[in-house]
Formats: C-alpha cells, structure tokens, sequence
C-alpha cells in the first residue's frame, strides 16, 4: 500500500480563520440535515456522503479533517467502508450506531475507527467528539531523545516512531502509539484508568473505560511474548495500568 496517496495526507487545521471540514456518511438525509446544521453553527465547514463509495469519492477529492462515519448503510456498510477507507487514509472516523453494543466497538476500533457516537444523540454531544477528534490530531507527537531498550525482546524508539518486538519492526496505530507513550514514560507507577483516557482521548473520555481496555489489548497482542500472561503492560485491578519498572523488574 502506498502511503504517500494524497487521500492519506489530511490537512492540518491551523491558523484562527482556517475551518474543519468534516464528511458526514449517512445514507438518511434527514440525519445529515441535522448533524450538518449543528456543525456549521459550531463553525465546521461540511460535506456529505450518502454511501460508502461516496464517501471514499470524498475523502480522496476533499481531504477531510474528520469523518462521521454511519454503521447502517446498503451495500456497503459502515464497517466495510472503514476498512476500504483506511487502505487509503489515516483521516479520524467517528462512527455512528443505533446499537450501544460493545461488540460492534470493539469491530470498530479495531478496524481504525478513532471515536463511537451512539443514536439518539444531542448535537452537543457530537460536536464535543469533533472538537476533541481535531485537538488529538493537531498534538505533536511526543519525542524522548534516546532509543530505550526495555529488554532483549523490545525495544522502543519514540523519536523515530519505531518499536521493535523479537527483532521485527512492527506497525503501531496513533492512538496505541501515544498509549505505549503515557505508559513507558511513567514506568513503574499505576496509571489510573482517568489519567490515561484523558492523555491519550481527552478529558471527554475519562469515563470511557472500555476504550482503554480494548487498546490495552491490542498493545499487548504486537508487544507481549504472551499476550494472556503480560510482561511489560500490568493490570492494576479496578485502578489502571502500569508499565513494569524494566530498570530494576526486568532480567536484561
């Protein structure tokens, strides 16, 4: 796959007159009405589409800042779009679902989608998880200045955005890549379940404990030796997580 496709490079939002477009994929017109009216009154500049192949017209042909991505659609359904979608752009996905079902999240998030928006919802509601969307976006990414070696089977480059495990460079998603980040940087420490979704999220998300958990697991699958016995990403039951302190934990 070819990652330097113009579809794959969203424009930054810079600049106090400069205004996020943002793609509303919903195969009701009467739903894009309503999230189109609430987003220009909150200043956002909006596009539409009315099914998947639309939307990955519009994505290549506007650069969008954000997607709003629904689940329910003919033919191409919400889920199908994303992972065609994400074949060509990084763009946040906010996805929305009439279902508050924590399995069609968990297929969500693990496709790439960044955000979950359940129906019925206030306008509020969804233009808080766009503000928030964008903040994440425009954040650069941290940079400690040294390579760490964590021990003989992972080693971490934050600078370079690279993490080695057995050897193999392997891919981390941004979200997983500032999780691995808030974590290592505060090794040996709990981090409360709070903390991590407000550094990694938002301050939105600090109720959203299930975000967590599902990256933690994800984090685990491409680092860890043995994801259902974790050596590096520690569960502290009913507090957070933890890094283990590999300086004095770990056999080197």
């Amino acid at each position: 796959m070819n990652t330097e496709t113009p579809a794959n490079r969203t424009p930054p939002v810079t600049g106090k007159d400069t205004k996020a477009l943002v793609l509303v994929v919903d195969d009701e017109p009467r739903m894009i009405r309503f999230i189109r009216m609430n987003l220009e009154l909150e200043g956002y500049r909006v596009i539409e589409a009315h099914n998947g192949l639309e939307a990955l017209d519009q994505v290549r042909d506007h650069l969008p800042n954000v997607v709003i991505l629904d689940v329910m659609m003919p033919e191409l359904d919400g889920f199908e779009t994303l992972a065609l979608l994400r074949e060509i752009s990084t763009v946040p996905v906010i996805m929305l679902t009439v279902r508050a079902d924590e399995e069609d999240k968990v297929r969500g998030l693990g496709l790439g989608a960044d955000d979950y928006v359940t129906k019925p919802f206030g306008p509020r509601e969804l233009s808080s998880r766009v503000a928030a969307m964008l903040r994440r976006a425009s954040l650069p990414a941290p940079t400690p200045r040294t390579e760490l070696v964590v021990d003989d089977w992972l080693t971490i480059d934050f600078a370079r955005r690279q993490v080695v495990v057995g050897g193999q460079r392997i891919d981390l998603s941004p979200t997983e890549y500032r999780l691995l980040y808030h974590l290592v940087n505060n090794a040996g420490w709990v981090m409360p379940y709070e903390t991590l979704l407000a550094k990694v999220w938002g301050y939105e998300y600090r109720d959203e404990t299930h975000y967590l958990r599902i990256y933690v697991g994800y984090l685990r699958k491409k680092i860890e030796k043995d994801p259902a016995d974790p050596q590096y990403i520690l569960t502290e039951r009913s507090v957070g997580y933890r890094f283990v302190d590999y300086k004095t934990d770990l056999v080197k």
